[in-house]
């Protein structure tokens, strides 16, 4: 498994960039913890995840796969680098909190990760000029 790390998230120039090196090109419906799915959501309300998560979005400053310019103005997730495993959980492994594994994102770029859909990012819109659609006027 190739480990992906926050430090080396960083370090990529572009937000696209970063989603290509976080894509999982995983399938919807893909089974991950199936009838184990309490074990996530007990550890999503533990008070060791909530503090991890504000100090994510901390770190991050509140921005889409930490990168400047990309605020984030509604919910925020906190997006696991590299899939967990209901072991992840019951082992308490190193990937569950450190930071290094951890990254802020929004509800569209983490299905874009997680199902490899480009189509599913949020793209700045189109900066619309005085006559740019007028073509006898270029």
């Amino acid at each position: 498994m190739n480990i992906r790390r926050y430090s080396e998230l960083i370090q990529i120039p572009t937000f696209e960039e970063r989603f290509e090196y976080l894509r999982l090109d995983g399938q919807v419906g893909a089974d991950t913890f199936g009838s184990d799915r309490y074990l996530n959501q007990i550890f999503y309300k533990s008070p060791e995840w909530k503090k991890i998560r504000d100090e994510i979005i901390i770190r991050d400053q509140c921005c889409d796969l930490a990168m400047p310019g990309y605020d984030i103005h509604g919910p925020v997730l906190i997006h696991h680098l590299n899939p967990i495993t209901k072991a992840d959980i019951l082992s308490r492994t190193d990937l569950l909190l450190n930071p290094e594994y951890l990254v802020c994102t929004i509800q569209s770029t983490h299905n874009a990760i997680h199902y490899g859909d480009v189509n599913l990012l949020i793209t700045n819109p189109i900066e619309r000029k005085p006559n740019d659609t007028c073509p006898w006027k270029h």
